[in-house]
């Protein structure tokens, strides 16, 4: 029995469907079941056991937790512009550290999601070598939180026998048009692309940067999902692992390859960065992969065309979700 929280969000659901693909189906699928936001089709076509909400997971868990073999903990709280740091303490942090500890009283090992958030302004650079968490200063509390957890969960005296923490990067792909602003730009700018004919992105406000070739690391939900496969299969190695593709991308690369997907011309707005975030705007993101790559992950990750054309041909035209 597997079971996984955030189950019916956007990378919830894709690993849901990751693992069906991979002949597992006796999944436990934890989340808050009742929104209607549109994210209950990203549940249509799975196959799984059982659905468990949130509130009454851990009663829940005191009477199966010796069935469960793995827990992938993807539900959190991922608003960067939520500004309640209550609402993070309660579902980032507590719910968190509660799941821990149940992991490691029962031997359950545990893969969780982090956020690249954790680095800030990536002033320290981007590894996922577990020594410069103290020093870290993530913009908001979502970042906060997730490297809050982070630290806690590395001054345990007891862990599970394997866990793993991944720091996600700019992940985009199928089962998120649920998400409102939050969706990836692969999304947003898909949208811009079909209502108007352009895309709109932001102008450099520094000398050493064009417009649009600011960078992020772009990672294909599909990649992520291969990755959290590896983990439970590799159950050693416990630490913090970046997940992005290693290579840092710019907005421009990913423009080009929407408008390439849809066979048509380019063609690119470039409007000012708003004031109120433009002193903390991250002009480049690049994940450090070589600590996973270290403990035997081999498979390559897609290509931002790839998985743009991926996404766009048989996801957004097609108006499906990842089944």
């Amino acid at each position: 029995m597997i079971v996984i929280t955030g189950a019916e969000g956007f990378i919830g659901s894709c690993l849901v469907a990751h693992l069906n693909n991979a002949s597992y189906t006796d999944l436990v699928l934890v989340d808050d079941f009742g929104h209607i936001d549109g994210r209950q089709t990203n549940l249509l076509g799975k196959k799984f056991n059982q659905k468990v909400e949130r509130k009454a997971f851990f009663q829940w868990m005191e009477t199966n937790a010796h069935e469960v073999q793995f827990v992938f903990h993807i539900g959190a709280r991922t608003d960067t512009t939520e500004k309640d740091e209550q609402i993070f303490k309660e579902l980032n942090l507590d719910f968190s550290k509660s799941l821990f500890n149940i992991c490691v009283k029962e031997g359950i090992p545990l893969v969780y999601a982090s956020s690249a958030a954790t680095y800030g302004e990536g002033e320290l650079g981007y590894s996922d070598q577990q020594t410069d968490l103290q020093n870290l200063k993530p913009m908001n509390p979502y970042g906060r939180s997730k490297n809050d957890f982070d630290k806690w969960v590395l001054d345990q005296p007891e862990q599970p026998y394997f866990w793993a923490g991944l720091k996600f990067f700019n992940v985009y792909g199928p089962n998120e048009y649920h998400k409102g602003r939050m969706a990836s730009v692969v999304l947003h700018a898909y949208h811009q692309i079909k209502e108007t004919g352009e895309v709109k992105l932001f102008q450099s406000h520094r000398a050493d940067y064009k417009y649009g070739e600011q960078k992020r690391d772009f990672i294909y939900v599909k990649d992520l999902c291969d990755v959290c496969l590896f983990l439970m299969h590799h159950r050693k190695s416990s630490g913090l692992y970046n997940l992005g593709s290693g290579q840092a991308r710019t907005w421009n690369s990913l423009a080009y390859g929407l408008f390439n997907a849809l066979s048509l011309a380019p063609k690119i707005q470039y409007i000012p960065i708003p004031e109120d975030i433009r002193d903390t705007y991250q002009y480049f993101t690049e994940a450090k992969m070589d600590k996973l790559i270290a403990i035997g992950y081999t498979k390559p990750f897609t290509s931002l065309e790839d998985g743009i054309k991926d996404y766009v041909l048989e996801y957004l035209e097609k108006g499906e979700g990842y089944y």
